[in-house]
């Protein structure tokens, strides 16, 4: 008994525990997709397998890709695991960066359809193309929701499909191509009901859509979340899955080394992805994430379907990838309305109003990175203002114009330079104020896409209360009230309370406490 007393003060004089898995020496960290998390039972079975922890750290596709070229990823990390490497291969450079890619599992972006819709279209008997599913969105007999091509990969790879077809590219697009596709990619877009930043938020959004009685018409997406959603029995009625007959874009999910990694931790890649690759593996993997095999031995089952699917190539020039992603933004999406209700009450002063100031003005320009070039307002985008203490203030609107927008950008920059912390914090007050906006915004300009984004590093001391915030919302008209508010956690945020206006508006928090401009920047995959 006294030598295991001793052993215990000698671990907590260390700092230690005996079974803390982050002093385990056998793990293999990795940079991942936050899609990935549905592997976590097969990695657990894994270490208990072969002793090979697999530790996963998320992060978003633009943020992860650009660790990775900088040189960033190395300092932390011995591998990295995304839906796709293709457009950081993009990046000059990044074959010195990362080594050896084993795939592991694969998934094509597809459409899932709502039977009515499927059947009305004839797309249950027939495999429409590209070009056909554009006429029918043009058309508006068929809506859908899609992720930002510029937050995830399966917006990307679905927008690569789309164009290529559009523009009649036998081969890998051309920047001329995506500049001629533009017209028809905004009748496209036009189409489009629901937008996401995650493929999986994206599919629990549009399931709360139709079980609300929302006639979208469908999905695009992995066929993974696609069969995985149809799988969850909360439709009314399975999806249709629907394989465009000129190509997809398939998810590889090649789990690679960087090359800046230890021995050791080449062997304990070695040891994960020979396991990951047995056939006994490869079968649950499938089962359980929906997610095609990728060894001989272990064939698809009857849930997927497209028989042999046309692969559509990929730019093979980064120039290109972002002018597609640049478009999107500023030309061809349905343009957004982005409310900002900011707190700028006395606990704000000091490094927290700083920490505000350096995001908004991230959003505005001063943020050269790639993810912040992608994520600034955008051409066309409407900017609301409402900043709050013991009151609202007087709303600010900015309209960013598509072209020469830098002296709006100037504007906002301006305004948010002024900005000083002090009195109370009348949080609901001003989320009131932004919807009663939103109301006016969304009967002027239906086509936007209009959000809420609340910050406060606190809770309410003054006004209306989250109970009285309910009633108001509730009485809202059907219009305003389909616009989510997306709390950013902040402080001391009241955290509760800020995940039941997410949960009551179908938004979503975001953390800022750690990293502010990220969470903002994460935001605008949503908006």
């Amino acid at each position: 008994m006294k030598a295991l007393a001793l052993a215990v003060l000698l671990l907590a004089v260390a700092g230690c525990s005996p079974s803390s898995p982050e002093d385990d020496p056998n793990t293999l960290r990795v940079l991942a997709g936050s899609e990935l998390a549905d592997l976590q039972p097969i990695l657990d079975e894994l270490k208990r397998a072969t002793g090979v922890r697999v530790k996963l750290t998320y992060t978003g596709t633009l943020d992860g890709v650009e660790q990775v070229y900088s040189g960033q990823a190395a300092a932390s990390y011995d591998a990295i695991w995304f839906s796709s490497n293709r457009y950081l291969q993009l990046h000059g450079g990044v074959d010195q960066r990362i080594g050896i890619q084993t795939k592991v599992m694969s998934s094509p972006v597809v459409l899932g359809v709502r039977q009515p819709v499927a059947k009305s279209l004839g797309w249950d008997t027939k495999r429409p193309t590209w070009t056909e599913i554009a006429d029918a969105a043009r058309a508006r007999t068929f809506t859908y929701g899609m992720t930002n091509p510029s937050a995830s990969n399966s917006g990307f790879s679905a927008l690569v499909s789309l164009t290529s077809a559009l523009s009649g590219s036998g081969s890998a697009l051309t920047e001329p191509e995506v500049t001629g596709a533009a017209p028809q990619l905004r009748e496209f877009f036009a189409a489009q009901a629901l937008t996401a930043g995650s493929s999986g938020w994206l599919a629990d959004a549009f399931e709360r859509r139709v079980r609300g009685g929302d006639p979208i018409g469908g999905l695009i997406n992995y066929e993974s979340v696609l069969l995985s959603l149809n799988a969850r029995g909360t439709l009314p009625e399975p999806l249709v899955l629907v394989y465009p007959t000129d190509g997809v874009v398939t998810a590889d999910y090649p789990l690679t080394m960087l090359t800046g990694a230890s021995a050791e931790a080449r062997g304990r890649y070695d040891t994960a992805v020979e396991y990951l690759r047995r056939p006994e593996v490869q079968r649950p993997i499938m089962e359980r994430t929906y997610r095609r095999p990728v060894v001989p031995q272990v064939a698809t089952d009857g849930r997927f379907g497209g028989g042999t699917l046309v692969e559509v190539p990929f730019p093979v020039h980064l120039d290109v990838a972002n002018a597609l992603i640049q478009s999107f933004n500023d030309v061809t999406r349905r343009p957004p309305s982005t409310i900002y209700v900011l707190d700028l009450s006395g606990s704000m002063r000091g490094e927290r109003i700083d920490a505000l100031k350096s995001a908004m003005l991230g959003l505005s320009g001063a943020d050269s990175s790639l993810s912040g070039r992608f994520s600034r307002f955008h051409g066309r985008e409407q900017v609301t203002l409402v900043t709050f203490s013991s009151q609202p203030a007087n709303p600010l609107t900015f309209v960013v114009p598509g072209d020469a927008p830098q002296p709006v950008l100037d504007e906002i920059r301006d305004v948010v330079n002024e900005w000083r912390a002090g009195g109370d914090t009348a949080l609901y007050d001003a989320l009131v104020v932004a919807y009663e906006i939103a109301a006016e915004q969304v009967r002027a300009a239906p086509e936007r896409v209009t959000t809420i984004v609340l910050l406060s590093d606190g809770e309410r001391t003054s006004g209306r209360d989250l109970a009285q915030f309910r009633d108001f919302y509730r009485g809202l008209p059907s219009q305003p009230k389909a616009v989510p508010v997306f709390p950013v956690l902040f402080g001391e945020s009241a955290e509760s309370e800020m995940a039941e206006v997410a949960s009551l508006t179908g938004g979503r928090t975001f953390d800022g406490r750690s990293a502010l401009a990220t969470a903002f920047k994460e935001i605008r995959g949503y908006q």
